[in-house]
C-alpha cells in the first residue's frame, strides 16, 4: 500500500492497484496504490478510509480483461461481482448470502467480475462471460470497502487484454498505453484533477 498526497473530505481519492497503471497520472489529488488482488485492495482502502478524513469520492482506475468479443476501450462499471467465491454453497451452509453483486452509481455500466485469479484461459473466460463483460482482481473488494465506509465509488476500467491465452503478455505490452488512457480519462472526468 502506498498513499501519495493527503485525503480530504472535499476531493476525490484515486485508487489503482499498481504503479504501472498510475504512471501517467499528473494530479494534486491523493493516489492510493493498493497492490494486486482482493485482500490487498480491501485492506489498503479500508485502512486509508479508517484514518480519515473520508474523501468526497473514491475513483478506481485500472485495467481489465475483456470477457466478450469486441470489448475494447474504457468502461464505467455498473455492477461488480466476485467470480471466485462460492456464494451458493455458503448460503446453503449458513442461510446467509455472502458476496452478493453490488450495483454502483454508474448502474447502466458494464458488469465486472473480480477474483484473485488472473484469467488467461479460454475456458475460464467463457465461464465468466456468461455473467460479466470484464474481469479484474480488485473492483469488488474496493466497492465493498467504500460501501461499508459510506463513500461513493466509481470504477473505471480500460481493457488491457482478452482474458484468454496470452493475456499476461498482452497486459505487460499494453499497460503503459492503458495507463495513458486512464490518466486522460481522469483529467477529463474527475473533479479537481488538475
Amino acid at each position: 500500500m502506498q498513499l501519495t498526497g493527503q485525503i480530504s473530505s472535499d476531493r476525490p481519492l484515486l485508487v489503482l492497484a499498481v504503479k504501472e497503471e498510475a504512471q501517467f497520472l499528473d494530479t494534486s489529488l491523493p493516489v492510493l496504490l493498493t497492490g494486486m488482488g482482493k485482500v490487498n485492495a480491501a485492506t489498503a482502502l479500508a485502512a486509508a478510509l479508517a484514518r480519515g478524513p473520508l474523501p468526497s469520492l473514491v475513483v478506481n482506475l485500472g485495467t481489465a480483461g475483456a470477457l466478450r468479443p469486441g470489448w475494447t476501450g474504457t468502461h464505467l462499471v455498473g455492477t461488480v461481482m466476485q467470480h471466485d467465491l462460492d456464494s451458493a454453497v455458503l448460503q446453503s451452509l449458513t442461510g446467509d448470502v455472502y458476496g452478493a453483486p453490488l450495483t454502483l452509481a454508474d448502474a447502466e455500466g458494464a458488469t465486472l467480475a473480480t477474483g484473485d485469479s488472473f484469467i488467461a484461459d479460454e475456458a475460464g473466460r467463457a465461464r465468466l462471460a456468461e455473467h460479466a463483460h470484464l474481469v479484474d482482481m480488485e473492483g469488488y473488494a474496493l466497492a465493498t470497502a467504500a460501501h461499508q465506509a459510506g463513500v461513493p465509488l466509481r470504477v473505471v476500467k480500460h481493457v488491457s487484454d482478452d482474458a484468454g491465452e496470452g493475456a499476461a503478455k498482452s497486459w505487460r505490452e499494453s499497460v503503459a498505453d492503458c495507463a495513458r488512457v486512464l490518466a486522460g480519462w481522469a483529467a477529463q472526468n474527475v473533479p479537481y484533477y488538475a
